[in-house]
C-alpha cells in the first residue's frame, strides 16, 4: 500500500466522494487542494465512449487555449534557410536544420514543440524512433508540417496545444497553471472539452463523454460533471 502524507491526507479529506462538481467548483477545489512549491500544471483527463484501435474512432484534434497554458514552450523550427529569419522574428527559440538534426540524433530533444516544413519533411521523418515516443514529431494535423513557420510559432507561443486520445480512450491535457484565476482556468478547459465534444466520431455510439476529472500536479483529482462543461 501506497503511505499517504499528511498534505495528501488532507487535500483528500476535502474532495466529497460523493459529489461530482461542476467545472467551476472543480477548478476552484483544485486551486485549493495544490500544495506544491512550485506553480503546478492544471490537467483534464476525459475518458471517452470509444474505441481508439479503430481508425474511425481516433479522436485528435488542436485547440488554442484562450489564455494560453501559463508555460513557456520551448519552439524549435526545422526549416531551410530562406525561412529562418520569419521562425526566429515570430520567437522560435532554435531555428536550423542540419546541425539540430544531428543533435536530435545525438539524443537532444530539449524542446515542447518541433516545427518544420513539407520540403524538409524526409530529414525529420529519420528522426522518428527518436521523436514519436516523446510526442515531438511535427504532424501536419497539427498545423507543426507547414509552409507558414512564423505563424505556427506565434500560435503555439500564444496556448495552441494539440490532443490525442490514448490507446485507453483517454485524453489527457495541461489547461492552465493553478495560479490562474478560477475563472481562466474554467474557460481553458471548456475550450478543450467543447472541442472535443465537436470531433465526436459519427461511430461512436452510447455515451460519447464518459467522465471527466481535473487536477494539478501531485494532487488528488477532482470528478467533474460533463453537464456542467456543455451547458
Amino acid at each position: 500500500m501506497i503511505k499517504l502524507t499528511k498534505k495528501r491526507k488532507v487535500a483528500l479529506s476535502k474532495i466529497d466522494k460523493d459529489t461530482v462538481y461542476s467545472l467551476a467548483d472543480a477548478a476552484a477545489l483544485v486551486k485549493e487542494i495544490s500544495n506544491t512549491k512550485f506553480d503546478s500544471s492544471v490537467d483534464i483527463d476525459v475518458r471517452l465512449g470509444v474505441d481508439p484501435r479503430k481508425a474511425n474512432q481516433m479522436v485528435r484534434g488542436i485547440v488554442t487555449l484562450p489564455h494560453g497554458t501559463g508555460k513557456t514552450i520551448r519552439v524549435l523550427v526545422l526549416c531551410t534557410p530562406d525561412k529562418e529569419e520569419e521562425a526566429m522574428q515570430a520567437g522560435a527559440d532554435f531555428v536550423g536544420l542540419d546541425e539540430y538534426v544531428e543533435k536530435i540524433k545525438g539524443g537532444w530533444t530539449d524542446v515542447d514543440v518541433i516545427i518544420t516544413m513539407p520540403s524538409v519533411m524526409a530529414k525529420v521523418g529519420a528522426l522518428g524512433r527518436i521523436l514519436g515516443p516523446r510526442g515531438l514529431m511535427p504532424n501536419p494535423k497539427t498545423g507543426t508540417v507547414t509552409m507558414e513557420v512564423g505563424k505556427a510559432v506565434k500560435e503555439v507561443k500564444a496556448g495552441k496545444i494539440d490532443f490525442k486520445v490514448d490507446k485507453f480512450g483517454i485524453i489527457h491535457a495541461s489547461v492552465a497553471k493553478v495560479s490562474f484565476e478560477r475563472d481562466k482556468i474554467v474557460e481553458n478547459a471548456k475550450e478543450l472539452i467543447n472541442t472535443i465534444i465537436k470531433l465526436k466520431p459519427s461511430s461512436a455510439k452510447g455515451t460519447y463523454v464518459k467522465s471527466i476529472y481535473m487536477s494539478s500536479t501531485m494532487s488528488p483529482s477532482v470528478p467533474v460533471d460533463p453537464k456542467s462543461v456543455t451547458a
